[in-house]
């Protein structure tokens, strides 16, 4: 389910449903009979269905103003200048920037090309890489992963190579939610049942228990009336929706509705340390020579190599603040950096080549990678400059350590956020675990953790040395909570790992490089100043890209589906009686017990008014699964008790020589008593507003009990009573 439709289609999914298709029919029963009172049902269906129009437009509006923001938009360079511009305005011959995070809008072709590495895992299923060089094709789709360029658009829209590929393949729906899967189910199975129970129902109270075609119509209607859920499906929808709208508030934008659900059963949240733990802006501390090289050669090599790719990362921005852009030697062939392959580099005429990167991937020296580790114990992130005899031909390539030679090891810092500390104390006052997933050395990793007060940081472990066996790799999932040195494909096997285990898990990130891990999740989280793959793959956006806010919007999903949890119990409770009382009294052969007039007293007062009062209340309860264990739970006792007590009524009322019209009073009473008891349940713990709840509900069916007798078909006890005085 998006979370943001049409105004016509929000329109036409509130009034063209399954269950007003059925009203509509019992309404029309109701008019054949002429008992024209018990039609008031009908009032409640117009009301759901303007509310649910009415709450989704207002949040639409909201969310149209939110997505405007995180619009796919495409950079043209025109007039010697570049500008955005929304990608349905995409020529053919437009001129395009792209850089590493984009996703290529329309088929391009390469004119420029500053080490271009294009995903094309989207279109192939080929996860490496593909390095484009000039006259090559861009597939629109793809995402670019390193490097930089310019392209010329060749095919937009629906000429283009995604557009073509999207009408030949069939379209995957995510699964939907726990909780609207096992709504789905009752409804299904309702839906089954209501024929076949409501001709059988019309039978028995026609043709056996004596009563005329008018009150057989009514009563058949009653029974099937109590049957629908209906209440339950509004409240469901309208309080996604209100969460939806609540969360963009927050600035969260929502872009599928079921991870509000899946946000607030999370017990398992990945991140990286980078823009959530620490700030993002790097600073660099200290070089540090090795082996007697030189410091004047290695800042001229470092002020070129910081300097010798268009676009920069935090790592690059740091370099480049601490280096300077002298331009020592001509630049004859680089390599961006890319979180595959752990570095970068830069072959310069007359000097030879040199690499940048994570130590452990670039030498195999003892003593170099013993220094850099101190670094890192230290909270610091290590660099190893090295030069070596060429670069990597190809993308995917890697360097032989044993053909490098160490210069020196740059370290660099980062800030931990004042309000790190905090914001881990709630997540782990709220059981969930945190899981560290970075492409930066664990000892690193490590330390920043237990900086900030992430319970286990001190449980590392380099996910290069993760075994490919499942049930070992969930273990170690399990066992350790800081994992350094994650390869993209490394941070999907994790969260693969963490589900197996049970858990329900979130992801953070804001790279291309988290796009798989995001995929994956139950609930995928993108920064919006990320890359516009992340932002397009996860399913909540933080406006704001802060982590903090991480806080309140998890707060915001669990009240949401605590809220559900607690009140779906009222319409279960009252569709599973009405099955049982249908089947009973058709055993029976009896008439039925209510009249629709009833129900719709005991539905309003003791289901309906409640229900929308407590959806709105905000709390903090974790949301665990078993949605329909925890509803029946309250609801299968309430239904039972209240069909032994129908069913006694029944039976004692030829002994006893009770009326019609007292056992009919009898029969409300005890609807509205045994409903009121279950929402007096639902309300536990009470509060003050949960009190104030059950006193009103009480007070309005007691006083529509006595003031309006013959309206509800019951005894005029306030008429008995003044007789009496």
């Amino acid at each position: 389910m998006k979370a943001v439709k049409s105004t016509g289609q929000i329109i036409f999914s509130h009034i063209v449903t399954y269950f007003n298709l059925l009203n509509l029919i019992l309404f029309g029963l109701i008019l054949l009979s002429g008992q024209y009172k018990n039609v008031f049902f009908m009032g409640i269906v117009v009301s759901n269905s303007l509310i649910g129009i009415i709450q989704e437009l207002k949040v639409k509006k909201l969310i149209d103003a939110l997505s405007v923001i995180t619009a796919t938009k495409a950079r043209l360079i025109a007039g010697g200048e570049i500008r955005e511009i929304p990608i349905d305005e995409l020529q053919t011959g437009d001129i395009l920037q792209v850089g590493a995070g984009d996703q290529i809008v329309a088929d391009c072709a390469v004119l420029t090309s500053g080490g271009l590495e294009v995903n094309e895992s989207l279109l192939t299923g080929e996860s490496v890489p593909v390095r484009k060089n000039p006259a090559d094709f861009l597939y629109s789709g793809s995402f670019i992963t390193a490097g930089s360029g310019t392209a010329q658009v060749q095919h937009t829209g629906e000429d283009s190579y995604a557009a073509r590929l999207m009408q030949k393949a069939r379209t995957k729906k995510r699964a939907s939610s726990e909780m609207q899967d096992a709504i789905k189910r009752i409804i299904k199975y309702v839906s089954y049942a209501i024929l076949p129970i409501g001709v059988a129902l019309f039978c028995i109270q026609f043709f056996r228990a004596g009563e005329n075609l008018s009150d057989s119509l009514v009563n058949t209607v009653a029974g099937v009336l109590g049957m629908i859920p209906e209440g339950l499906v509004l409240l469901t929808s309208v309080s996604f929706i209100l969460g939806v709208g609540r969360l963009a508030r927050k600035k969260a934008l929502v872009q599928e509705m079921e991870a509000i659900e899946a946000l607030a059963r999370v017990d398992v949240l990945c991140l990286d340390k980078t823009g959530t733990i620490t700030t993002g802006e790097l600073s660099v501390e200290a070089v540090c020579p090795l082996r007697g090289c030189p410091e004047g050669k290695i800042r001229r090599i470092m002020d070129g190599l910081s300097f010798a790719f268009p676009e920069a990362n935090a790592t690059g921005r740091a370099l480049q603040r601490y280096f300077h852009d002298t331009k020592p030697f001509p630049v004859l062939d680089s390599i961006p950096f890319s979180s595959r392959r752990k570095f970068m580099g830069a072959s310069f005429e007359g000097e030879g080549s040199f690499v940048l990167g994570a130590p452990e991937f670039l030498t195999e020296d003892s003593s170099v990678l013993s220094e850099a580790e101190a670094s890192a114990a230290l909270g610091f992130r290590v660099l190893l400059l090295a030069s070596c005899p060429s670069l990597p031909s190809s993308a995917d390539a890697s360097l032989d350590p044993e053909e490098t030679a160490p210069l020196a090891l740059i370290r660099l810092s980062d800030c931990i956020k004042e309000d790190a500390p905090e914001i881990f104390r709630f997540f782990d006052r709220q059981g969930v675990k945190i899981k560290l997933v970075s492409g930066d050395n664990p000892a690193t990793v490590s330390t920043v953790g237990l900086q900030a007060g992430i319970a286990g940081a001190g449980d590392y472990i380099d996910a290069s040395s993760l075994p490919d066996d499942p049930a070992a790799l969930r273990e170690m999932a399990e066992r350790y909570t800081v994992f350094g040195r994650v390869s993209p494909e490394a941070k999907q096997s994790i969260i693969h790992a963490c589900q197996s285990a049970g858990h329900v898990v979130g992801m953070v990130g804001d790279g291309v490089n988290d796009v798989l891990a995001l995929k994956d999740s139950d609930c995928g989280i993108a920064m919006a100043n990320g890359a516009d793959a992340a932002k397009q793959t996860a399913h909540i956006v933080l406006m704001d890209s802060d982590f903090s806010s991480m806080r309140n919007i998890v707060k915001e999903g669990r009240t949401v589906i605590s809220n559900i949890e607690r009140v779906s119990a009222l319409y279960l409770t009252k569709t599973i009686y009405s099955i049982l009382l249908c089947a009973l009294f058709i055993i029976m052969g009896k008439p039925y017990p209510f009249t629709p007039i009833q129900l719709s007293l005991i539905g309003a007062t003791a289901i309906g008014i409640p229900s929308f009062l407590l959806a709105l209340e905000h709390h903090e309860e974790a949301a665990s699964s078993g949605f329909l264990r925890h509803v029946m739970r309250i609801s299968l006792p309430g239904a039972l008790t209240l069909c032994v007590i129908l069913s006694a009524i029944q039976f004692l009322a030829g002994p006893l020589c009770l009326s019609s019209v007292l056992v009919s009073t009898l029969n409300l009473l005890s609807g509205g008593i045994v409903s009121l008891g279950v929402c007096a349940f639902v309300c536990h713990p009470m509060t003050r507003r949960r009190m104030a709840v059950c006193v009103g509900i009480s007070i309005l069916f007691v006083g529509a009990f006595l003031l309006f007798p013959n309206f509800f078909e019951v005894l005029p006890i306030l008429d008995y009573v003044r007789s009496l005085i």
